[in-house]
Order: C-alpha cells, then sequence, then structure tokens
C-alpha cells in the first residue's frame, strides 16, 4: 500500500532506551490484531537521552547508571530488575550487563538513511538488538556499517553516509520537533499528528489509539479531543519507569 493511504505512526525514541524496545514490541503486537495492520505506516523518529555522552566501550549501562546516581552496582542491579522483567513479558532478553555507552547520533544517522532506502523498521530493530542483546558499540562506524549490510543495505553507500556526516540534518530536524512539542521522555507515539501515547503502554492502548486514529484518519467518526496517554519512559536525566 502507497505510503500516502496509510495512516502515519510517528515514534521518537533513542536506541539505548529499554522502554523504546519494549514499547516497540507493544505497539508491534497491538498491530497484528488490526483487521488491516498494512493501513498503518511506521516512522521513527530520532531522540537523544545522552547527547553529550561520550563513548565508553570499558562500561555498560549498569556501571554507568551507578555511576550517574552514585548507587553501588548491587542497588544498580535491583534497580533496573524492573525494567528487565518487563522487558522479558515482552519477548526480550536484554544483556545490559554487555552494553556499551554510546554516543547514538551516529546511529540516528543511519536510522534515517535506511528509513530512505525503505529499511527503516529493519534497521531500527537491529539497532535495539546490537545494542540491548549483542553488545555491539552503536557508535563505532565499522559496528554500524557491518549492521547495515545485515539487512542488506549496500556497503559502499552507508560507508559514504557515515564518514561524510550525512542525515546529520534530519536527526537535529526530529531533536527540535521533540522539543517544540515538549517530548521529555521517550518512547513518544504520535498517531496521524492527533492523537499521543507517552512510554511503553500496554498493548490494548495502543489498539485503541490505533483504532480510535484509524476511524478518524478514513473518516469514520469525528476528531475526538487531543490528548496524552502516559506510561513508562526513559528521560535525559537518567530515569527509566
Amino acid at each position: 500500500m502507497n505510503a500516502a493511504h496509510r495512516m502515519r505512526v510517528e515514534i521518537w525514541s533513542d536506541v539505548i532506551c529499554p522502554f523504546c524496545y519494549i514499547g516497540k514490541r507493544r505497539l508491534e503486537n497491538a498491530l497484528t490484531r488490526l483487521p488491516q495492520p498494512e493501513r498503518v505506516e511506521i516512522v521513527w523518529r530520532s531522540f537523544q537521552l545522552q547527547p553529550d555522552a561520550r563513548t565508553d566501550p570499558a562500561r555498560n549501562a549498569v556501571e554507568h547508571l551507578a555511576m550517574k546516581k552514585g548507587w553501588t552496582l548491587e542497588f544498580t542491579r535491583l534497580a533496573i530488575a524492573d525494567v528487565t522483567n518487563r522487558a522479558r513479558q515482552a519477548g526480550l532478553d536484554l544483556q545490559l550487563e554487555k552494553t556499551v555507552i554510546a554516543n547514538t547520533f551516529d546511529a540516528r544517522r543511519l536510522a534515517h538513511y535506511a528509513a530512505a532506502r525503505g529499511q527503516g523498521e529493519a534497521m531500527q530493530e537491529r539497532l535495539f538488538r546490537a545494542y540491548f542483546v549483542e553488545g555491539v558499540n552503536v557508535a563505532d562506524h565499522a559496528a554500524l556499517a557491518a549492521l547495515a549490510a545485515g539487512i542488506g543495505l549496500p556497503a559502499q553507500e552507508v560507508h559514504e553516509v557515515l564518514g561524510q556526516g550525512r542525515f546529520a540534518a534530519e536527526v537535529r530536524r526530529d531533536l527540535e520537533e521533540a522539543a517544540r512539542l515538549g517530548i521529555n521522555g521517550v518512547p513518544f507515539f504520535v498517531f496521524d499528528k492527533k492523537y499521543a501515547v507517552s512510554g511503553a503502554q500496554d498493548s490494548a492502548v495502543f489498539l485503541g489509539a490505533l483504532q480510535q486514529s484509524l476511524a478518524q484518519w478514513s473518516g469514520a467518526q469525528s476528531a475526538p479531543a487531543a490528548h496524552t496517554r502516559a506510561g513508562p519512559v526513559c528521560t535525559p536525566e537518567g530515569r527509566c519507569d
């Protein structure tokens, strides 16, 4: 189905956000329950939880959080247990001890390039898995190029995109729009630019948002009052709940 004939769902997220990965799975579950899921177009938008982060392959997300909060590693592991349990319920086995602290700007550039090549969804999934399950340094250009090649993107062009700084303007536009919309935590879902869902909500909430938005988009019902449903998010302050 042509994109012009599909309702758009825009998702602001960051590669290093566990609730973004969980929210992706819950939204996917909701889509399977729609009579015609092909009527929905998913568009991934960029957000950076740690825009000033310096890539540090010597530290993982657990150690980084402990240092940032002044917690012991034991307490930090207990504090994030709820996140890993929610991920497990969504079918995800997060390996936070294997993660690599990384600035995600280049990964977001790669995601925009992949979307321009019609591979945005596949690239987003691959980046999440690489970071949360495989312990890949998602700031490393060679690693990013390998991930892109794995989903069929042309190697030479990928190296040019990464090396020449292409798609940086697209990332910055997403960040600016997030600020304009007042987004201060991700994931953040916007349905047809009219209905917003903040956080990794249950699949039932996503299903309701999809059904309501599709009904309005297709003209089957009048527009409801705009509002936002709030759920668990990750914030730039380091909170994930």
